[in-house]
């Protein structure tokens, strides 16, 4: 199964996908999406767009994880991401991907350990958790890749919780 990591962001968009196997993760595509900040919103928000739709038909994932946003200083920077994670959940489900969400908090336990893990810890342990020779740079990418990390470590819970419902 292919899970497709989004860090959502309109001037750095990271995203990770990452392929679970018996064996262990095995990384597929880390990388960040960019807009140029001197253009207008709306020509920013197509690009991305574009550049998302065309993400998830090279790698058809057959879910993608967004980080949820909880809280931001900045408010301008608080929307930017909101918009960034409004396109990237419904690309996903355009696509017919399966979405989910997970907090910051929760991806740092997942992959970490420890729910207050720093950048540096989380772009670690990604490169330990995937056998890759470096962390993964930017942050943005290592933080998109540990959503997917994330999704892998809690998809079987969530598959018994289903199927537990689905009983009842």
């Amino acid at each position: 199964m292919f899970v497709l990591g989004i860090d959502p962001g309109l001037s750095r968009c990271g995203y990770g996908c990452v392929e679970g196997r018996p064996g262990g993760p095995r990384a597929v595509a880390i990388g960040v999406l960019r807009t140029d900040a001197a253009a207008p919103l709306h020509l920013r928000l197509a690009e991305l767009q574009a550049e998302l739709r065309s993400l998830l038909a090279e790698l058809q994932p057959a879910v993608v994880a967004v980080e949820r946003v909880f809280f931001q200083v900045n408010v301008r920077t608080a929307m930017s991401v909101g918009q960034a994670s409004g396109l990237a959940m419904a690309e996903a489900a355009a696509a017919g991907c399966d979405v989910v969400q997970y907090s910051p908090n929760e991806v740092k336990q997942a992959v970490a350990g420890d729910g207050a893990a720093d950048k540096g810890q989380v772009q670690r342990m990604v490169q330990a958790l995937l056998g890759m020779a470096a962390p993964p740079h930017p942050a943005d990418a290592a933080d998109a890749a540990a959503l997917a990390l994330c999704h892998l470590a809690h998809a079987p819970v969530r598959v018994r919780v289903a199927a537990a419902e689905v009983r009842r």
